[in-house]
């Protein structure tokens, strides 16, 4: 299975345009405009990830237009890994080191699959240790540059996770219940 998805360098970058946005829906010239790659090898990946039902085809008009499968039985997890090599996750990675001391980063299922916000105040990062807030500032500005749209933050230090779950504090078990990608750290270190 794992031979189905990473055959090409043109896979990877479909699948990374494909899943930095799910909800949209490409024509091929778009995939090929977007991807840098030859149109001819865009179909062929197009033509294989359809095969093993990553893709879904529909014509309208004279055009057709690909989605990826959200029922895709790997859909999550390539998700999570595109959300870590691209966009934020990417850019958190990057700069791991300049950001401080960090234990773990995680993103919203929401944000990473770019659905609006149920409620204003739902969180689409939330990164723990001892950061450097000057360096944060600096990834988030550029990443709401990038989408256009406010990213909802929360920092916090080790110490406070660990009080706010000892408490069972209803903003951090809000986190804690909803879908996330862990950027970075372990889902256990989260959850306690």
């Amino acid at each position: 299975m794992l031979k189905d998805m990473f055959i090409s360098k043109t896979r990877v970058k479909l699948l990374e345009n494909f899943l930095s946005d799910p909800t949209q829906m490409y024509h091929v010239r778009d995939l090929v405009r977007k991807t840098g790659e030859e149109i001819n090898a865009v179909r062929r990946e197009l033509a294989r990830m359809e095969l093993v039902g990553m893709v879904k085809k529909e014509p309208r008009g004279n055009r057709l237009y690909y989605w990826f499968r959200h029922d895709y039985i790997y859909f999550a997890d390539l998700l999570s890994l595109v959300a870590k090599t691209t966009g934020l996750g990417a850019a958190i990675i990057k700069n791991k080191n300049k950001l401080g001391k960090v234990t773990l980063a995680m993103l919203s299922g929401n944000f990473v699959r770019n659905i609006p916000r149920s409620q204003p105040d739902a969180i689409d990062l939330l990164i723990v240790g001892d950061l450097d807030m000057a360096e944060l500032g600096n990834i988030i500005r550029a990443e709401e540059a990038r989408r256009g749209s406010p990213v909802n933050y929360t920092p916090m230090t080790d110490e406070e996770l660990k009080f706010r779950r000892n408490r069972r504090d209803p903003f951090l078990l809000a986190i804690i219940t909803g879908t996330r990608v862990m950027i970075l750290g372990d889902e256990a270190d989260l959850v306690g």
